[in-house]
């Protein structure tokens, strides 16, 4: 009898469990519930929401691992909890905060990170009713900024203009889950009423519905790369937690259905477009299951597991850029636990050679915007702009080495209009006695 074992690179991705010199801890961590992974990291910084008055959260070096004291500087505008974050994709210091509050705020973080408590924001957006649950940054355009609110609407950003684009008013419950497709042309939404929407982002318009799976609780999304096709993860009528795959042009049946287990936590999906992996976490989880994609049935084969009695409370991707590239790390997950802080789980395909592996790591998404916000507002419609992750090859992305946009606090405005006013009038006063002597 022949057993036939699939060819893959990825078939011994490994994870070891995580070192506690190599952990964040000593934080007081908000006790806000909700749809957010409840951390989210840029190349350079994450952010975590700490418990404290006016809702704050602290920004930390993702290669300082540490013991904080609670003393640390953070990050405090809000009047109300903070309930998510979004690092813009081509900025690693800009940062957006969601919030109870209503509003969406913008800060820029410094090189080096918070040398004060910052307490201004860059942009102050406010237009959804109720509490900012979600956020989301578009993949290829500039400050275009997905959010979902209480309200039961989602909202598509300028943020450097602070003004919503379109806002889609479909869902009738709360929205569980937004995500991007991998050009952002397409926005899809999981809502309470079991029903998944794909949004026309640029018009606010519904492009197809479906029921994804039969259970109530909450369903999580994330589309596959290039393929176009969309994964979700949800619990069907019995509560047992399940894996789908769908085109989302034809949503009648998925392309594939994988069952996962028994358990009761909601599962975050994290997916790599550059090795095809799906990384799937539950909240209240140790375990973290991966996948690989093909375009082409069975669509998803299991490779393997790591496994934690250190339970999960939320988790992030960090970008691919910033990852140990020499040393194979093809995947890093931060997680946050309930009592042991900040864990990084690096997950690594063992090669022996000391060479740079452009198998296992393709030309990346680089920190550079495909197009404007108003060339994608008007139809644009574009591949991320890709850049080597090999370091000999460092900084070599188109544009990558541009001048970041400089965006400008409401009191340092407000000082440079207080100056040139006082200069006009000054001036004004010296054509004046001019005049007056002729």
């Amino acid at each position: 009898m022949s057993h036939f074992v699939r060819a893959s690179k990825f078939r011994h991705v490994y994870s070891d469990p995580p070192k506690p010199e190599n952990s964040w801890t000593g934080f007081r961590l908000a006790t806000t519930t909700g749809e957010q992974c409840y951390i989210k990291a840029s190349a350079k910084y994450f952010a975590i929401a700490v418990s404290g008055g006016g809702g704050p959260f602290v920004v930390c070096d993702i290669n300082k691992p540490g013991r904080f004291d609670g003393q640390q500087f953070k990050v405090q505008g809000h009047s109300s909890s903070v309930l998510d974050f979004e690092w813009n994709p081509f900025d690693d210091n800009m940062v957006a905060s969601a919030s109870d509050d209503s509003t969406i705020k913008l800060w820029q973080i410094p090189d080096g990170g918070l040398t004060a408590n910052l307490t201004e924001p860059l942009v102050d957006m406010r237009g959804h009713g109720r509490k900012v649950t979600l956020l989301r940054y578009n993949p290829t355009a500039a400050n275009v900024l997905a959010s979902c609110s209480g309200d039961m609407t989602v909202k598509i950003w300028d943020v450097e203009k602070a003004e919503a684009l379109t806002t889609f008013t479909g869902n009738q419950e709360l929205t569980q889950d937004i995500v991007w497709d991998y050009k952002g042309d397409l926005l899809a939404a999981s809502c309470k009423d079991k029903n998944t929407r794909v949004i026309d982002p640029r018009t606010g318009a519904e492009a197809a519905a479906f029921q994804p799976h039969e259970g109530s609780k909450s369903v999580k999304l994330t589309y596959l790369g290039a393929s176009g096709k969309l994964a979700t993860v949800g619990f069907t009528r019995q509560s047992q937690r399940e894996l789908k795959i769908w085109d989302p042009r034809n949503t009648a049946t998925p392309l594939s259905r994988v069952d996962i287990d028994q358990a009761a936590g909601v599962i975050m999906p994290f997916y790599d477009p550059d090795t095809n992996m799906l990384f799937l976490t539950g909240k209240g989880d140790g375990n973290v299951r991966y996948y690989e994609f093909v375009d082409n049935d069975p669509w998803a084969f299991s490779l393997s597991e790591f496994r934690s009695t250190t339970s999960c409370k939320g988790m992030c991707m960090v970008p691919k850029r910033a990852n140990n590239i020499m040393g194979c790390e093809t995947m890093k997950l931060l997680k946050l636990t309930p009592n042991d802080g900040v864990q990084a789980l690096s997950f690594i395909v063992p090669r022996k050679s000391d060479a740079f592996q452009d198998d296992i790591f393709p030309d990346s998404n680089a920190p550079v915007a495909a197009h404007t916000s108003d060339e994608w507002m008007a139809g644009s419609s574009k591949d991320p702009v890709k850049m080597s992750l090999d370091p000999a090859n460092a900084g070599s992305a188109p544009g990558s080495n541009a001048p970041k946009k400089a965006f400008r606090t409401v009191s340092t405005l407000s000082k440079e209009l207080d100056e040139a006013q006082k200069r006009i009038e000054y001036l004004e006063s010296k054509l004046k006695g001019a005049s007056i002597e002729y």
